[in-house]
């Protein structure tokens, strides 16, 4: 039987790799905009610690790693998805 190799990916604030499952993906769809957790192009992972997603310059990385700019209703989308994440994962301790 073939053994899975998990996928790495690194985080764009610590810089820390980390499997994919324990990250989020944003990713620049060149078709649908900028989407989280899904679609295909350009991605960025972030950790979901308070930490990583707090970070005061998260926005800036973000925009570097994808190569585009960000509206200010994604930002608003991103943080309330951050922080179910984090009420998700901290139940679940």
């Amino acid at each position: 039987m073939i053994q899975q190799i998990p996928v790495m990916r690194r985080c764009i604030s610590c810089r820390k790799t980390y499997d994919r499952q324990h990250l989020l993906k944003i990713t620049k769809d060149h078709n649908k905009g900028i989407m989280i957790e899904k679609g295909m192009g350009r991605s960025a992972y972030i950790c979901k610690s308070n930490k990583c997603y707090s970070d005061s310059k998260i926005k800036k990385k973000l925009q570097k790693a994808l190569k585009t700019s960000l509206e200010p209703e994604f930002i608003e989308i991103f943080e309330k998805e951050i922080t179910s994440c984090n009420d998700y994962s901290n139940k679940g301790i």
